[in-house]
């Protein structure tokens, strides 16, 4: 795939989850205001899977008057409505993914950066027992821990 092609699914991508937002909140009955939308759109642009206090640093660049709670608030909110998800909630801080597409996580125990891993034969996984441990078992989400290429050469 050429860069040009890979920069016009990306925008495909972004055009795709900016309309399933406004889609969303209309459905709920949330205004999508010029707020949320910034806030949305800074996290659906994002590929690093942003703490909650980076999202709001990134948007104070476009609406420096924003307070943190209305950034924190709206998180809460998208997570609410299914237009945003935590992921790998043993940092430190929560990591947000508005990637809603089926796929699994690759996290560096060193530096915590976290990369969407995807893999078909990881989409099909199942237990055994239909209800471990008395689970009800939702969905399978699958976090592999290492070293990222940058701090396995600072390791070497």
């Amino acid at each position: 795939m050429t860069a040009g092609h890979l920069t016009e699914r990306l925008t495909e991508r972004l055009t795709e989850r900016l309309e399933s937002f406004v889609e969303r909140c209309t459905e709920a009955g949330v205004s999508a205001t010029h707020q949320r939308r910034v806030i949305y759109r800074v996290l659906a642009e994002s590929e690093d899977h942003p703490s909650p206090e980076a999202v709001y640093e990134r948007v104070r660049r476009e609406i420096p008057s924003i307070s943190q709670a209305t950034v924190y608030n709206n998180i809460h909110k998208f997570i609410e409505l299914g237009l945003l998800e935590e992921v790998s909630k043993l940092h430190q801080t929560s990591r947000l993914d508005a990637n809603l597409d089926r796929h699994h996580h690759l996290v560096c125990v060193q530096c915590k950066k976290v990369v969407d891993y995807y893999d078909a034969a990881l989409d099909k996984a199942k237990a055994r027992n239909h209800e471990p441990h008395g689970f009800e078992v939702r969905h399978y989400h699958v976090e592999v821990h290492g070293l990222c290429p940058d701090c396995r050469k600072a390791a070497d």
